[in-house]
């Protein structure tokens, strides 16, 4: 996984898969979202917000991440309002936001996002966190770091975005990983299987990014382990 999908293709994935009234709701609150309507005043939220929190409801579990990137677009969301609806949000909202950040923060001021959702040990706000903005953006400690925790929560790699590249002749990388994989096997514990992937890519040698290595499986979308998310409204 390397490039976030653009915003057309995530529109044209809700529109094949929702029904009408999804597809109505969704297009009122882009519409609302792109005009700016309800801007907060006496400490109301604006419009926008408030369908993206119902987003789930309305459009479903399976594509609420979609709908919510698509409002958090329509809205040209600055980093102070991600960072808004992150520390408001439920845990399926901070990911939505998380998901978004490619394709709304071209520099590295959503970082804190980011670095929040990596102290979690929710699968799935680990693995959102992991995507292409982290890829730009992370620096090489906090990379490492990032790749260290999705082994250590069981986060398939699949989800680190732009890994090959990342990984590539990275020595202290893979002085973590021999160090942890050392620790799991003197306290009798197994090696995730996805430690010895990331280990090979760390090699001079590794294939560059975008070819897989010989015995990999091809990468597919991160799986997304039950972590007692909280339930929408």
């Amino acid at each position: 996984m390397t490039d976030a999908p653009a915003i057309t293709d995530l529109r044209s994935r809700l529109d094949a898969d929702l029904g009408g009234a999804a597809r109505a709701w969704l297009d009122q609150a882009t519409a609302e979202a792109t005009a700016r309507h309800g801007q907060p005043g006496q400490g109301a939220a604006p419009v926008w917000e408030l369908r993206f929190a119902e987003a789930g409801r309305r459009c479903g579990q399976e594509h609420a991440d979609a709908a919510r990137v698509l409002l958090l677009h329509a809205a040209d969301a600055d980093p102070a309002t991600l960072t808004r609806v992150y520390e408001q949000g439920t845990a399926a909202e901070r990911r939505a936001v998380l998901h978004a950040l490619p394709h709304l923060v071209p520099g590295p001021e959503a970082l804190p996002l980011v670095e929040d959702a990596l102290r979690t040990n929710d699968t799935r706000l680990v693995a959102a966190a992991v995507g292409p903005y982290a890829a730009r953006h992370l620096d090489p400690h906090h990379w490492r770091h990032a790749v260290l925790k999705c082994l250590f929560t069981g986060v398939p790699v699949d989800a680190v975005a732009d890994l090959p590249r990342r990984a590539h002749s990275d020595a202290e990388l893979a002085r973590m990983l021999g160090d942890y994989a050392g620790e799991r096997t003197a306290a009798g514990r197994p090696v995730p299987g996805d430690l010895h992937r990331v280990l090979a890519l760390t090699a001079p040698t590794a294939p560059s990014a975008g070819e897989v290595p010989p015995g990999a499986a091809t990468p597919s979308a991160p799986a997304t382990p039950s972590t007692g998310e909280e339930q929408e409204s």
